[in-house]
């Protein structure tokens, strides 16, 4: 199934005999929540959740930023979004998808298979003269049952061993990669061994995703095709889940995810990093 679904689709889709669920997931590193955009308007039926509090869990600085909630407490949040077993869900956000592919990220990997990003965002339903709502809708509990498991997972181990034997991409902004600026984590620089493969040139001008064929050739140029171990890491696990979705919009496997990325590998002083391009 194609990770992304168009405005058009959606349109559709909201109006069908099974209407998916609509998840808003607006958030920006540093704030603040998106709640209160989401208060002023957003698609129809759609439900708030809330990347922080619902989509990472809490641990130690060498657990990074962003760690994978407890599966017992994402079980939760989900059902509190009205999910149930067998329902479709569109996630969206403001931002292209990078926040959104979070929440894409971690219902597949729970075993939630139908779950799509919505291609272009809020940015594109509103160009397309889609109508939002204000206020919060009312939600029925769900029931659905999830477990992790379903998407390969590295740990900083498993991480070094890509970046050694495979490719282990790196999905930050090109000036971090190579240690120029490092805004909120404690040492600037890369994993050993990564190549930088910033998110946003998978992202058309219109902010949408490229074509797959593009997306393809992207990634093949980076050393990447449907045999090659690769991994995928950014500051703390959530662009990551866009480099993810996006090697799967080109028709590639899902790539293993480090979800405590970079704020959790800095934080580790055994843990050697490199500056510069390579």
């Amino acid at each position: 199934m194609n990770p992304l679904v168009s405005v058009a689709e959606l349109a559709a889709a909201l109006t069908g005999p099974n209407p998916p669920r609509v998840l808003d997931v607006r958030w920006k590193l540093g704030g603040p929540p998106g709640r209160e955009e989401f208060a002023k308007g957003h698609l129809p039926s759609a439900v708030y959740v809330d990347l922080d509090t619902e989509l990472a869990g809490h641990g130690l600085p060498t657990d990074g930023r962003h760690p994978l909630p407890e599966i017992v407490d994402f079980e939760a949040a989900a059902r509190g979004w009205g999910l149930n077993d067998g329902d479709a869900a569109v996630v969206y956000d403001d931002v292209s998808g990078t926040s959104a592919a979070r929440a894409w990220w971690l219902l597949r990997h729970a075993g939630f298979e139908n779950v799509r990003v919505l291609d272009g965002g809020l940015t594109a339903w509103v160009a397309a003269g889609g109508a939002l709502e204000t206020g919060a809708p009312e939600v029925t509990p769900g029931t659905v049952h999830l477990e992790y498991g379903q998407l390969p997972v590295l740990d900083a181990d498993t991480a070094a061993s890509v970046a050694a034997h495979g490719v282990l991409l790196d999905a930050r902004a090109g000036e971090r990669f190579r240690g120029e600026v490092e805004p909120v984590d404690p040492r600037a620089g890369h994993i050993p061994g990564a190549v930088s493969a910033p998110t946003a040139e998978t992202i058309g001008p219109d902010g949408r995703m490229l074509p797959p064929d593009d997306l393809a050739a992207r990634f093949a140029a980076l050393g990447v095709d449907a045999d090659t171990r690769v991994g995928v890491y950014c500051g703390s696990g959530v662009t990551a889940a866009h480099a993810a979705l996006a090697m799967e919009a080109a028709g590639l496997p899902i790539p293993a995810l480090y979800p405590g990325s970079f704020s959790a590998w800095s934080n580790d002083p055994a843990r050697p990093v490199a500056v510069g391009a390579a």
